[in-house]
């Protein structure tokens, strides 16, 4: 196997960030963070909680993702002046410890020019995700929750912020569905790769005679929708129902019929909110969430539009996305990237990084394909 020069490989990683600091655009970055930082310290903001949220938010993440950039750029000359001191005093623990720094930059690096590959229309938008327990019974039920503590864990770790609007506990264990938000920028465009179905395997902690158990649940990604967006929807095209929310078990978590579920009648989507105390509040936030979901069917049959005009076939990632095996041997894998981790513990506590990072590439791929 062949020793690669590390003055060699930190040279390829400047390169690197001189092409990711050119498609994220530091100059513009620098003039948008000056800018929110003035509609911050707007003595007003807070007249509009939810548009300063957006403000704050917004500046948060810029600045984030900019001093992240400059950072890992400041890293990479510290590093090759680590090497020349430990070249010159022929000092093997400077040396073990430029190894390490340069292994973690070159993970972090590629990290980041996954970044700079969401760059589709909806790609900076915050994330609606919605999972459903499938084929399974009672495990698919119990896997549904795995998964919905997956994700918020991922978010968690990240610091994104998240909201869960409307969850269905099923009778005996877990959930039927649930639908949240991440609220973050860019959440969308990285994990719409997410969407699909996704199988375990395991011996079922609801079976008495301890059999090994295949249970299904399908995770479904939508960018929240904006105020440029123009989605209408009209009134006698809903059916509007409203329930008392519920929690584990079917017990009744409030007095008042306040969850409100909207059917949209010409297409048979249906959605529904409890988390918000007033009935008016759910109604609006299902509102939200139901304009969310058609903006992306939208976007699907334009690009299914699209595909036909070129004489394409579409496919849908809605199949079977990933596997996560916990019995006879401990696996996860992506059936699409290829990419494997032996701890599934870990996946489900949240490390995603390297599936999502691999899925992203991936459908950039498939994407650019299509598209020459």
């Amino acid at each position: 196997m062949a020793v690669i020069d590390p003055s060699e490989e930190i040279n390829e990683l400047v390169g690197t960030m001189k092409g990711i600091k050119d498609v994220l655009d530091l100059d513009g970055m620098r003039r948008q963070i000056e800018e929110l930082g003035e509609q911050a310290a707007a003595p007003d903001l807070w007249n509009d909680p939810e548009a300063a949220q957006q403000v704050t938010s917004r500046l948060s993440h810029i600045q984030s993702e900019y001093n992240r950039v400059e950072g890992l750029a400041a890293r990479l000359d510290d590093v090759a002046v680590l090497y020349e001191l430990a070249e010159s005093e022929d000092d093997p623990d400077t040396r073990q410890e430029a190894d390490r720094e340069l292994a973690a930059l070159r993970t972090e690096v590629s990290a980041l020019e996954v970044r700079t590959l969401l760059s589709g229309e909806y790609d900076s938008r915050q994330a609606l995700v919605t999972i459903n327990s499938q084929a399974g019974g009672v495990d698919a039920a119990d896997w549904a929750e795995m998964l919905l503590r997956m994700y918020t864990r991922w978010a968690e770790a990240k610091g994104y912020s998240t909201e869960v609007y409307d969850t269905s506990y099923a009778e005996e264990a877990g959930i039927k569905s649930a639908t949240f938000a991440i609220k973050a920028p860019y959440a969308y465009g990285t994990l719409r790769g997410e969407h699909g179905t996704h199988r375990l395997v395991r011996i079922s902690p609801f079976d008495n005679q301890g059999r090994r158990q295949t249970s299904f649940a399908g995770v479904d990604v939508v960018p929240v929708v904006e105020q440029t967006d123009r989605i209408e929807i009209n009134e006698e095209d809903l059916r509007i129902d409203v329930y008392r929310s519920s929690g584990p078990g079917g017990q009744g978590v409030n007095t008042t019929d306040s969850a409100v579920r909207l059917t949209h009648l010409p297409t048979g989507i249906v959605v529904s909110c409890q988390n918000e105390r007033s009935q008016l509040q759910n109604k609006a936030t299902a509102m939200a969430v139901l304009s969310a979901k058609l903006l992306e069917r939208k976007r699907q049959e334009e690009a299914a539009k699209m595909a036909e005009l070129r004489g394409e076939s579409t496919t849908s990632w809605g199949t079977q996305i990933r596997s996560y095996v916990l019995h006879p041997y401990q696996m996860v894998k992506d059936l699409r990237t290829g990419v494997e981790a032996g701890n599934p513990s870990s996946v489900l506590d949240g490390d995603l990084d390297s599936f999502i990072e691999a899925e992203i590439r991936w459908m950039r791929r498939q994407e650019s394909g299509r598209g020459e």
